[in-house]
């Protein structure tokens, strides 16, 4: 339950103060009255004293009343209870007043404490309405604060998921990159080999050139030199034999050491002794 507010704490101490101060005040009442009967009964008997006195001072004076002999002037104790009597009349008569206007101003009290009352009622039943809605309002957000906790066990959850996706991905990007490494290695080593290959190919094709231009030039001057001895003169155009049964003009197929096959035109004319 909410704290009283400030009002109602004043209030509640006021009316604390009050009660601890009128807690008394039926005692000290009866002590006032009591006061007063004691002052009215102090007089009253001073009158008798004083009514005795005169009687004792005077002894022929009767004390007893008798209608048509003296007047009640004459007897000092009647007088005096007349007095007495009149005193405690009057006395009687200001209790009255003061308990007509207590009774008064208790209605007054009575009306402003009413009055209180129903603003203090109208004050609670808007403090209840108030109430009513603030535990109505709690309680729509306790529901927010728990469908927002759903929520997020949810989020965190499908964060855990893609968390744990992207360390999957990650380690199968890890593979691939170690893959395409691999390959990227296992590539420039096919293409040196290939290289390679090829430039040793080319280095034998030279070779195999180099020969065959030698051997050309070798066979050229082999025939110059057959021809100035035997005086005739060589025809380029002339078709003869060799010994290995290649007619001038053909080409002729030399294979190398490795299977590779040389082709050239040749204007041999070999012997059947090469």
């Amino acid at each position: 339950m909410a704290e009283p507010s400030w009002q109602e704490l004043l209030r509640l101490r006021l009316s604390e103060r009050n009660a601890k101060q009128n807690a008394f005040a039926s005692i000290i009442e009866q002590y006032r009255r009591l006061a007063q009967q004691t002052k009215l009964l102090k007089e009253r008997n001073a009158s008798l004293l004083k009514a005795v006195g005169s009687v004792r001072a005077n002894p022929s004076s009767s004390t007893v009343h008798v209608p048509g002999t003296a007047s009640s002037e004459d007897n000092p104790v009647r007088a005096a209870y007349m007095a007495s009597l009149e005193s405690q009349i009057s006395s009687l008569r200001d209790e009255l007043a003061t308990v007509y206007k207590t009774q008064g101003q208790n209605a007054q009290r009575l009306l402003a404490m009413n009055e209180t009352l129903r603003e203090k009622e109208e004050a609670s039943r808007m403090e209840t309405e108030n109430l009513r809605k603030a535990r109505e309002e709690v309680a729509h957000l306790r529901r927010k604060v728990d469908q927002h906790a759903e929520l997020m066990a949810e989020k965190d959850r499908t964060a855990q998921v893609l968390h744990d996706e992207i360390n999957t991905l990650q380690l199968e990007l890890g593979q691939i990159d170690e893959r395409n490494q691999t390959l990227t290695k296992d590539n420039a080593k096919l293409l040196q080999r290939w290289l390679d290959d090829k430039q040793a190919q080319a280095n034998k094709m030279n070779e195999a050139n180099d020969f065959y231009e030698d051997m050309r030039s070798r066979h050229q001057a082999v025939l110059n030199w057959r021809d100035g001895a035997d005086g005739k003169p060589t025809s380029g155009n002339s078709t003869s034999v060799s010994g290995n049964g290649v007619k001038e003009g053909e080409t002729v197929g030399e294979t190398l050491t490795d299977g590779t096959k040389l082709q050239g035109e040749t204007s041999l004319d070999q012997t059947p002794n090469g």
